[in-house]
């Protein structure tokens, strides 16, 4: 009997998947192990949301790369095409694709990650997932196919990520520019009543539960 694989969740470990890519063949996540890296999928080449969001992504690739974090791009469509529709890029927009992309023509990917778009055939979803440098996915994010992503969000979640891992802390909504504490970070809550007590004055707090301080 064939194995039932459930699609990945949050702080599970990115599944072991070679694959060919636009820069040979890659396996996941051995090939980024030790660092970040943003795998997202779009629904098809050639197509205009996805022209959008490629040239977007690379925009910012110089940004992801100073965080230590890679891209890399996935779809059902074959490796030619990929190739064909990069060179578009770079020919008709100025704009050469870096990045890696996953060519996944038999969907055995898209179906072990769990981002076929339900009722729209094998197309992909525009997913995303954002995975730390022990190959724990940290981030998973879905879009639908009429609406394009937005990069400085990755951008800022992958930065948010490693000061939370670094610092112990949390991020508020809208982070760098929280309508309450602005740039600041959350003090995670206190556990026992004499810890609750020492919050207070160690840090800015409304309350013991919510504290905060300057990173």
């Amino acid at each position: 009997m064939e194995e039932t694989r459930r699609m990945p969740l949050l702080g599970d470990k990115f599944p072991e998947i070679d694959v060919q890519t636009t820069h040979g063949r890659m396996k996941l996540p051995d090939d980024f192990k030790g660092k970040w890296f943003v795998l997202f999928s779009h629904p098809g080449d050639f197509t205009p949301v996805c022209t959008t969001e490629f040239v977007a992504f690379q925009k910012r690739n110089d940004e992801f790369q100073k965080l230590g974090c890679e891209l890399i791009g996935l779809s059902v469509d074959q490796v030619f095409s990929h190739i064909k529709w990069v060179q578009w890029i770079k020919e008709n927009l100025g704009t050469e694709i870096k990045f890696p992309v996953i060519a996944d023509d038999t969907g055995r990917v898209a179906n072990l990650l769990g981002i076929i778009h339900p009722g729209k055939g094998t197309n992909t979803v525009r997913a995303v997932f954002i995975v730390d440098p022990k190959s724990t996915i940290r981030a998973i994010l879905y879009y639908p196919q009429e609406l394009g992503r937005n990069m400085d969000e990755f951008l800022r979640m992958v930065k948010a990520l490693q000061i939370a891992d670094k610092e112990g802390v949390a991020m508020p909504a809208n982070w760098p520019n929280n309508e309450i504490i602005k740039d600041e970070v959350v003090v995670p809550p206190a556990q026992d009543e004499e810890t609750a007590k020492k919050r207070v004055k160690q840090y800015e707090c409304f309350d013991w539960w919510f504290c905060h301080k300057k990173l």
